[in-house]
C-alpha cells in the first residue's frame, strides 16, 4: 500500500512574520476602534448638552407680550371720522342791489337775485384724539372726543343760477354781485346749519359711530364723552 505524502511544514521564519504582522493589524484596529469610541463619546457628551440646554430654555417662562390697549384703541378709532359727519343742504335765494346816486337822489339802480344751493359739513375730527383722551379702567373704556368743527362749507355753482338780474338806464355795473351773493348766501346757510344743531347732531353721529366701533372691536362697557362745541365754532361773519 502506497503512503500519502505529508504536507509541507510552514518554515519558522515565515511562522513568525505572520504572528508579527496579525499583531500589529490588531494593534491598528483597536486603535481605530478606540478612536471611534472617543469621538462617539464627545458627540454624545455633545448631544446632550444641547438637548440639556434646550429643554431649560423651553422650561423657562416666556414673557408676556405687553399690548398697548390705547394705542389699539387710537388706531380704530381715528378711522372713523367720516362716519362722524353731520350734512346740512339748503336753498337760500339772496337779493343784491347797488345805486349810482346823484346828491341825495338814486338816479340808478342795478339788481340780481340769486338763488344758492349750499352745503355745510360738520363732524368730530378723531385725528385730533390724544393718548391722554383715551382711559382703559379694568373692563372700561372711556373715551373724550374732541369738540364738534364745520369741516367744510361751499355753494354748488352748477345748481346756483342767477333768477333775475335788472340794470337801469343808469345803473351801474357790478362785476363782483354775484360772487358777493354767493358769500352772502353761505354765510346764510352756515348760519341756519349751526341754529338747527348741525353741530349737536355732529356730536351725536361721533358717540354712536365710536361707541359701536369699539363694542364691534370686543370691548363691552364703553363710556363716550363728548364735547360741547367752542365759542365761534360756527362762523357769522356778516359779509355784505
Amino acid at each position: 500500500m502506497t503512503s500519502q505524502p505529508s504536507p509541507p511544514q510552514p518554515r519558522p521564519a515565515e511562522s513568525g512574520c505572520l504572528r508579527f504582522s496579525l499583531a500589529l493589524f490588531l494593534m491598528a484596529l483597536g486603535a481605530v476602534l478606540l478612536v471611534v469610541a472617543l469621538v462617539g463619546y464627545g458627540v454624545y457628551r455633545q448631544g446632550q448638552e444641547f438637548m440639556s440646554r434646550a429643554t431649560e430654555l423651553f422650561r423657562q417662562p416666556q414673557p408676556t407680550p405687553v399690548i398697548d390697549t390705547r394705542a389699539v384703541i387710537l388706531r380704530q378709532v381715528q378711522g372713523a371720522s367720516e362716519l362722524t359727519t353731520a350734512i346740512f343742504s339748503m336753498e337760500a335765494i339772496v337779493a343784491q342791489s347797488r345805486d349810482r346816486t346823484l346828491g341825495p337822489f338814486v338816479i340808478g339802480q342795478t339788481k340780481l337775485l340769486y338763488v344758492a344751493y349750499g352745503q355745510v359739513r360738520a363732524g368730530v375730527d378723531l385725528s385730533e384724539l390724544k393718548p391722554e383722551d383715551v382711559e382703559v379702567i379694568s373692563d372700561t373704556v372711556i373715551i373724550r372726543l374732541p369738540p364738534p368743527q364745520i369741516l367744510d362749507r361751499k355753494i354748488d355753482v352748477e345748481r346756483s343760477y342767477v333768477y333775475d338780474f335788472e340794470r337801469g338806464l343808469l345803473g351801474p355795473e357790478d362785476p363782483d354781485m354775484q360772487s358777493r351773493a354767493e358769500r352772502v348766501a353761505l354765510e346764510k346757510i352756515t348760519q341756519t346749519a349751526c341754529e338747527t344743531g348741525i353741530l349737536e347732531e355732529a356730536n351725536r353721529r361721533a358717540e354712536l359711530a365710536v361707541g359701536t366701533l369699539l363694542q364691534a372691536a370686543g370691548f363691552r362697557d364703553v363710556r363716550i364723552i363728548t364735547t360741547p362745541p367752542p365759542p365761534g365754532a360756527c362762523p357769522t361773519g356778516d359779509t355784505p
